[in-house]
């Protein structure tokens, strides 16, 4: 079918007013897309939610007065949010970013106080057991929200990014930083391995198990000059507002491709992560016999041939 959809193309390419046609009718399928300039929304209380450009989100870590210190709160709200975010047909990329002094500080050790408080109320070790087992759980699945997610999620730190940040930045598609970022695992100075990512999504990150073992192993800061050369992060910026800058205009590159493409795209390359070169390649054919017949692949191929303007996509 996709051979026959090209030829049709191939015959149109000439007339730019076929192509033309085409994005109208897209654009009938689109609704109005409202972005308020900055802002939370919802009834988040951890996180502040705007969409500066068409189908962009910013989603703020928002505790500037504990340096955003993630508790229990937030690690909800990350999910709850994320996930809204996955499923949202105005949403197309999404930037994470935090307010005030640093990106984070990392786990809110108040949280921690009060969890031992918690466990204190039993002496039963498989209850204790049962207790930490779901708060884990809790906080990996609110990490995993952002690999999960099927639209590229960019993260934007600034100064201090500790402990659960690694975790955070970690399961994200693509990493900015500005130059006087540092980052730190910092579990093992508290008396812990890290249990929410960053053991299984660093190594991957920087693609140096040495370099990665050494950072969780001795709880050292490395900053941002180090976590660009080791692949850590793409791009440094010199401060926080040309840093927010560059990652919302990348989202809005992103966001201006087919949601199909740039979705199917990013199911693979994680589907890819963890298997072979072969299955990495039948899963794309199983998802590519589908999408190939798609009215974004017939009028992206239009307008590559033509030199029209830009093609508008449907919402997904």
């Amino acid at each position: 079918m996709w051979l026959s959809r090209m030829n049709t193309l191939m015959k149109l390419a000439p007339k730019s007013t076929a192509i033309r046609t085409i994005q109208m009718q897209t654009q009938r399928n689109l609704s109005a897309h409202a972005h308020p300039e900055s802002g939370p929304t919802g009834h988040f209380k951890t996180l502040a939610i705007s969409s500066p450009k068409p189908f962009v989100f910013h989603v703020e870590l928002h505790r500037p007065s504990k340096f955003n210190a993630i508790n229990r709160q937030m690690w909800l709200e990350i999910k709850e949010c994320i996930d809204g975010l996955a499923i949202n047909p105005d949403c197309r990329a999404i930037v994470v970013s935090a307010a005030g002094k640093h990106f984070t500080a990392g786990i809110d050790l108040n949280d921690m106080m009060s969890l031992g408080q918690t466990l204190a109320e039993t002496d039963d070790y498989a209850r204790k057991g049962v207790i930490l087992e779901r708060m884990i759980k809790l906080y990996q699945d609110s990490m995993s929200s952002l690999e999960q997610c099927p639209k590229p999620v960019i993260t934007a730190v600034h100064k201090a990014c500790i402990g659960a940040g690694v975790d955070l930045i970690t399961a994200s598609d693509i990493r900015y930083c500005t130059e006087d970022a540092f980052f730190q695992v910092k579990e093992v100075d508290i008396g812990m391995a890290a249990d929410v990512g960053t053991l299984q999504r660093l190594p991957k990150a920087v693609g140096s198990q040495s370099l990665a073992r050494e950072l969780c192993f001795t709880g050292r800061k490395f900053e941002a000059a180090e976590a660009h050369s080791s692949g850590l992060v793409s791009r440094v910026f010199p401060d926080k507002e040309s840093l927010l800058s560059g990652a919302l205009a990348l989202a809005e590159v992103i966001a201006s491709k087919s949601p199909i493409a740039v979705q199917t795209t990013k199911e693979n390359l994680t589907y890819s992560l963890e298997h072979t070169n072969q299955q990495g390649l039948d899963h794309i054919r199983l998802l590519n016999k589908l999408n190939l017949q798609s009215e974004d692949f017939a009028q992206a191929v239009a307008a590559q041939l033509t030199k029209d303007e830009k093609p508008v996509f449907a919402k997904l």
